[in-house]
């Protein structure tokens, strides 16, 4: 495990307690009748902070970026397989006609 999988898992954690606190607060400000209007700073502080260390671990868990070389036959997305038997068609379009005769009112 490397560091960036810890740091994604601290900020769950860091979400996890910061949901818990939003919703403790909601249900001491009902018993105490007072109007519900957002949660404390402190809990919006600690939102952001595991915001941004998920943020953090989900691009560096997954690894390096690697240039797309665009001349390479192996990033082709216009190749089609070899076996075209399993390629099916159907689709909303098949419903209109192929040929519309519609003319235009002057």
């Amino acid at each position: 495990m490397g560091s960036g999988f810890v740091v994604g898992v601290f900020g769950a954690l860091i979400l996890a307690h910061a949901a818990y606190s939003t919703i403790q607060y909601r249900g001491l400000s009902k018993i105490t009748e007072d109007e519900f209007s957002g949660p404390p700073l402190n809990v919006v502080v600690e939102l952001l902070l595991g915001l941004v260390f998920c943020m953090w671990a989900a691009l560096t868990v997954p690894g390096k970026f690697l240039s797309i070389q665009p001349h390479s036959e192996e990033n082709r997305i216009v190749s089609l397989p070899a076996n075209l038997d399993f390629m099916i068609f159907n689709h909303r379009g098949k419903v209109f006609p192929l040929e519309m005769d519609l003319k235009l009112k002057h």
